[in-house]
């Protein structure tokens, strides 16, 4: 190629600054079929760089003349290593920790979520620490406090993840957890409501309210274990469905999640003929409240009359009188695909119960009752849910000139009245009185739970409107509440809330620091005798040897 031919081509530009790459490309242009002036003419017109005058390189540029950078590394989500020293609390969430570890809830959680774990359980501590505190304020909580996630977890972060919680992995934690406490153990069974500002919610409605709140609900079913008065189960439920409904239910999905061995302790609110029936043909144990107004229930009150009030069936402890029978149960198995049903008997025990000071209060209700009654009737303000008693109590009758007449039906008073005091328990697994009530009598953890749920985590009301973040918020609350519920057990067994109260007791573990540096093990601060003797009364050992203490 002549310079006189391609004077002010870049070709020749190139060959003047850089021979090597005018040669490279010569090279290429000569493999080619095309003529050698065309080729080179467009390989030359391609923008490759801007070339160095002082070198001679080739330097890439973005099409502007401006010089390539490499785009920024995004960083990966998740906690991040500590990089630099830092202080901060650490006693009760050391606790927590430890808790954690004893009860299997870290590993089962691991398993069931293993790449939010950390979140749920930084959740769980703050929720536990923070009395009824809101999530909008973790970050403050964060900084100051070792936790297993280590930083701030955002309400946009927070909501994520609790719409994250699927079902499937719910199931499994459930499993996990009643496994590790299933044997020989019965089980407290027992609902509340939680009220919701939001009517989007499918399951929010209206319902009976414990707490006598005017606003919608749902409701929340729980499952006890009584020895280790820790919480393993619970089901979201519609506001309006009473709790005789949900036996039938609970017993499909005890049986889908592969539990053995089941034992109920339920109030009367669960009791029907269809969920008795439904436990034997399962081969659940149970023990059950029931009316004292049912048939059998006033035989064997009649048959034993006074006897069941005698001095040898006294109890010096819990101040009543006792009194057990066994019954033959009317058994009855529907088989929908014979279109046919299985009758037979099945053994049942009934333990009757009559409280002296109970009977007085029962007698006062019962007459201010028939009072109530009497006066609805005279003055024609009947109500549809007494037309029942109104015709039980009282005969009526009316005449053109002396009006309306009430007359009592006086056998049928004395009968109902002759009940004040009473209760009955029935079973299908203990056979004596006192151990069946003291059981029963046990399940007051699932109300203490409620207590917490409520007050305590803020589980009062739901201030969430999508149909997948208040499942995952329950699920959070539920974490929380297997601690609080262990921590709770340990303080009345070793006497505590006689020196603190819950928060009083964390308090004087919080003020526990830790010091933390990059590559080196925690160092944990100073901590004093008694701190020491909380860990150990909650069953856990103290984060450092009683050698170094004060």
């Amino acid at each position: 190629m002549s310079r006189g031919k391609s004077k002010g081509c870049f070709a020749t530009f190139v060959e003047r600054k850089s021979p090597a790459l005018y040669t490279a490309l010569k090279m290429h242009d000569r493999s080619s079929h095309s003529t050698g002036k065309k080729r080179l003419k467009y390989l030359c017109s391609t923008l490759i760089g801007r070339l160095d005058a002082a070198t001679g390189e080739i330097v890439p540029t973005d099409g502007r003349g401006h010089k390539k950078t490499e785009p920024a590394v995004q960083p990966k989500q998740g906690p991040i290593p500590i990089s630099h020293t830092d202080r901060r609390f650490f006693g009760a969430t050391y606790l927590f920790d430890r808790i954690s570890e004893k009860i299997g809830v870290t590993a089962d959680l691991k398993q069931c979520f293993p790449k939010d774990y950390k979140k749920i359980l930084s959740i769980v501590y703050y929720l536990i620490f923070e009395d009824a505190n809101l999530l909008c304020r973790f970050g403050r909580w964060s900084r100051i406090h070792r936790h297993p996630f280590s930083t701030d977890i955002t309400s946009q972060r927070s909501s994520e993840l609790f719409a994250s919680v699927t079902e499937e992995a719910k199931s499994q934690f459930f499993c996990l957890q009643g496994k590790r406490r299933v044997e020989k153990e019965f089980w407290a069974y027992d609902s509340t409501s939680i009220s919701s500002y939001s009517e989007h919610l499918q399951q929010v409605r209206y319902g009976k309210n414990k707490d006598y709140d005017p606003l919608h609900q749902i409701n929340l079913a729980l499952l006890f274990g009584k020895k280790s008065n820790l919480p393993f189960y619970y089901r979201k439920l519609a506001g309006n469905i009473p709790n005789v409904k949900t036996v039938r239910e609970l017993v499909k999905e005890l049986n889908i999640l592969g539990y053995e061995r089941i034992k109920l302790v339920m109030d009367r609110g669960f009791y029907s003929a269809g969920n008795i029936n439904e436990l034997f043909k399962n081969h659940y144990k149970f023990i059950v409240s029931a009316s004292t107004a049912l048939s059998y229930a006033k035989a064997a009150i009649k048959k034993q009359g006074t006897l069941m009030r005698s001095w040898q069936n006294y109890s010096e402890k819990y101040e009543l009188y006792y009194y057990s029978e066994s019954i033959a149960w009317d058994y009855t198995q529907e088989r929908l695909y014979k279109g046919d049903a299985i009758k037979g008997s099945k053994r049942m025990y009934l333990h009757f119960y009559y409280n002296p000071e109970k009977a007085i209060e029962d007698g006062k209700n019962f007459n201010r009752y028939m009072s109530k009654l009497q006066n609805e009737l005279l003055t024609g303000k009947h109500f549809s849910e007494h037309e029942a008693a109104y015709k039980k109590y009282f005969e009526t009758k009316e005449t053109p000139i002396r009006g309306i007449q009430i007359a009592p039906r006086q056998g049928a008073m004395d009968e109902a009245r002759s009940r004040c005091g009473c209760f009955l328990l029935l079973s299908n697994e203990v056979k004596d009185a006192i151990p069946t009530l003291e059981l029963y009598r046990n399940r007051d953890v699932v109300e203490k739970a409620f207590g917490n749920l409520k007050e305590r985590l803020n589980g009062r009301r739901t201030l969430v409107s999508s149909n997948q973040s208040p499942e995952g918020k329950l699920f959070v609350e539920f974490i929380a509440l297997i601690y609080l519920s262990y921590i709770k057990k340990k303080m009345e067994e070793k006497d505590l809330f006689k020196k603190y109260t819950l928060q009083s007791l964390l308090d004087e573990l919080d003020v526990i620091e830790c010091y933390e540096e990059p590559g080196k093990a925690v160092i944990v601060g100073e901590i004093l005798r008694k701190q020491v003797q909380i860990y150990e009364d909650l069953g856990v050992g103290a984060p450092v040897d009683e050698t170094s203490l004060d």
